[in-house]
């Protein structure tokens, strides 16, 4: 039921985003965008010694790339690129593969859950994960 993927905790996190904005001379920028609802996400990460150490991002999304945007943005920094990887396939594992949520700091991911049922929504979800990867990868000049 679509009740569920839109419950009062998705809608909060999607109404209380932290970190919304850009950063002055970012070391990476990257965007992602879902053609099926025209969500974007734009990332902007500074980098020290391969971890994320500042983070901003423009989420022009649905609430549900709002919510995992929130997600993100609460947890990112200190994340390097083994994490950055290992919870975006734990997430994509979630949502296609009915893996389990991850675990430790990125536990909020299991909030997401219920979108596994709309394939559709898939993208949106994802956004954030694959922008801020993006943009790490171009920080850390692999990618």
């Amino acid at each position: 039921m679509l009740d569920d993927v839109y419950n009062r905790r998705i809608l909060t996190l999607a109404a209380n985003i932290p970190r919304i904005g850009r950063l002055d001379a970012p070391d990476g920028t990257a965007e992602a965008h879902a053609r099926l609802c025209g969500s974007r996400v734009t990332v902007d990460v500074r980098v020290a010694d391969g971890r994320i150490v500042d983070f901003a991002h423009d989420v022009k999304a649905c609430a549900l790339g709002q919510a995992s945007s929130a997600i993100m943005a609460s947890h990112v920094i200190g994340a390097d690129l083994a994490e950055l990887e290992e919870l975006r396939e734990r997430v994509w594992r979630m949502l296609d593969a009915d893996g389990a949520p991850p675990e430790g700091k990125w536990a909020d991911c299991a909030l997401l859950e219920p979108i596994r049922a709309y394939r559709a929504r898939h993208a949106s979800t994802l956004l954030t994960f694959d922008a801020t990867l993006a943009a790490l990868r171009q920080a850390l000049g692999k990618g």
